[in-house]
């Protein structure tokens, strides 16, 4: 929020009203993100509706707040008659940040790991520290037992997602300084994310299905982005409305 306020107020906006809605907008998309984790995981909860307001179980799923962040901009940017590609240029670059960051709580939770692997990067998790619906029937084949305690020998999918996206932050902050349009920043924050996160969804073993399928929904999504993101792209370059004054 720090970095975020500081680039609006030099771009020209008003940095006040640029934090009180970031405040706003975070408090939303936590709420976003719970809703979107309890939809594609009802069967948790539709036999103990008070259970979806104990998040202290965990269940924040980072689409859902990813995109109430994206409605809360439109709707804010629409009442003060500022440019949503602008903001958006600007929320993304410390939305990626918060990400790379943020993506570090998994491991210390034990958390969001993929599937079997003795890779270079393969990461060992104690069975007894992490939830058995995370544990695949991989991971049990390939148990390690080392000094009694048996480990389970997984992906590391929150690091392979915070470098993946430092490398799409970089990009963003190369692209801020020499854009030709409102929007280009954000644009490649949705496809570059959205990129990277198509790959590491299908290794993940905590996926959210599309319910009745077998299909990750945050990956039906990701792919998505990439292609909306590519296709707004081509019409704004088109248009070229929003020119850098």
């Amino acid at each position: 929020m720090m970095i975020c306020t500081r680039m609006a107020v030099k771009a020209g906006l008003d940095g006040d009203s640029f934090f009180n809605l970031g405040i706003v907008g975070i408090v939303l998309s936590v709420i976003g993100a719970r809703l979107y984790f309890v939809i594609f995981s009802w069967d948790m909860y539709k036999d103990n509706l008070l259970d979806i307001l104990n998040i202290r179980k965990g269940g924040l799923a980072i689409y859902g707040g990813i995109l109430t962040a994206i409605l809360v901009i439109a709707v804010y940017c629409k009442r003060k008659k500022t440019s949503a590609w602008l903001m958006g240029d600007i929320v993304s670059i410390g939305l990626i940040l918060g990400q790379i960051l943020g993506r570090w709580g998994n491991f210390f939770n034990r958390e969001v790991f993929g599937g079997y692997t003795d890779g270079l990067f393969a990461m060992q998790l104690p069975l007894e520290a992490v939830r058995s619906s995370d544990v695949t029937e991989e991971l049990l084949e390939h148990l390690v037992t080392v000094d009694g305690i048996q480990y389970i020998q997984v992906h590391p999918t929150f690091l392979y997602e915070s470098l993946w996206n430092l490398v799409v932050l970089i990009l963003m902050l190369i692209l801020y300084k020499r854009k030709k349009f409102h929007g280009q920043v954000f644009l490649l924050y949705l496809g570059g994310y959205g990129l990277g996160r198509f790959w590491i969804e299908g290794i993940r073993t905590d996926q959210l299905l599309i319910p009745g399928t077998a299909i990750p929904v945050s990956q039906v999504i990701a792919a998505f982005m990439v292609v909306a993101a590519a296709v707004i792209y081509l019409i704004l370059r088109q248009k070229n409305t929003e020119r850098i004054r």
